[in-house]
């Protein structure tokens, strides 16, 4: 993401917690500081791309992100966090524009210029932002006001992580009738069944390997979706079998 913002012309000061990250910054061609408020102090627009919802909450509000920011400015956040994460930040935010850019993609997919993000926030707000997120965005879809893009982001991993307990399920299906795996993998994704979760996992080779690499991710997403469901007194309904099914491909 930094150094598509910086080839197309944006000036980027970013935040390396250590000398060598801060070194591979520079590289990049942007400026690198180690103190989170003086990353925000005079930014027009604050991109923030941590792991985990409470790594958002102590970086915006515990780290004194948000009241370093100057008033006008405006705060993307792209990690997948919680609505009501989204929700305090905005009441927290003195005259910052809030806006949530919850991602779907990868590393191959930022370096292409075509993540797909999910964006909520008010029109006037996600117009200015927008010349920043198409650096590395595209689609960029604006999918209602603040909160909306976590909560678009939260439905596509429940039904990630529900695709990957389904193929699990399946492949076990083909195994018992005498089917090896990787004769599976390859031959649906030529069928009707075929799926982008499908061509991932037989890219890689078999659910495991998928999971492998892609489980804490989508394990972590999955928590924050269980813990909304629960706050709205909801449930999942057929997409929770899906998922403990992933989860116990994912035990092995």
């Amino acid at each position: 993401m930094v150094g598509r913002l910086v080839a197309a012309g944006h000036d980027v000061l970013a935040v390396g917690r250590t000398a060598g990250r801060r070194g591979d910054l520079e590289q990049l061609g942007a400026r690198a500081v180690h103190e989170v408020p003086a990353a925000g102090a005079g930014a027009d627009v604050v991109v923030l791309c941590v792991f985990s919802d409470q790594q958002v909450r102590e970086v915006c509000l515990d780290g004194g992100l948000l009241s370093a920011m100057p008033p006008g400015s405006a705060l993307v956040v792209h990690t997948t966090a919680s609505p009501t994460t989204i929700d305090a930040l905005a009441a927290r935010a003195d005259g910052v524009d809030v806006v949530d850019g919850a991602v779907s993609g990868g590393p191959h997919d930022i370096a292409a210029g075509r993540l797909t993000l999910f964006v909520g926030g008010t029109d006037e707000a996600v117009t200015r932002v927008r010349p920043v997120l198409s650096c590395y965005g595209d689609p960029v879809l604006h999918v209602g006001p603040a909160g909306t893009g976590q909560k678009v982001k939260l439905v596509n991993n429940a039904l990630f992580a529900g695709h990957i307990g389904l193929l699990a399920e399946s492949i076990r299906l083909g195994q018992q009738l005498g089917v090896p795996e990787s004769t599976l993998l390859n031959a649906l994704t030529h069928g009707s069944a075929s799926s982008r979760v499908l061509s991932l996992v037989a890219a890689g080779g078999s659910v495991e390997s998928f999971i492998e690499v892609a489980g804490e991710f989508v394990s972590k997403d999955v928590a924050v979706v269980r813990n909304v469901s629960d706050e709205l007194c909801g449930d999942l309904g057929a997409l929770d079998d899906a998922i403990r099914a992933m989860n116990v491909a994912k035990r092995g």
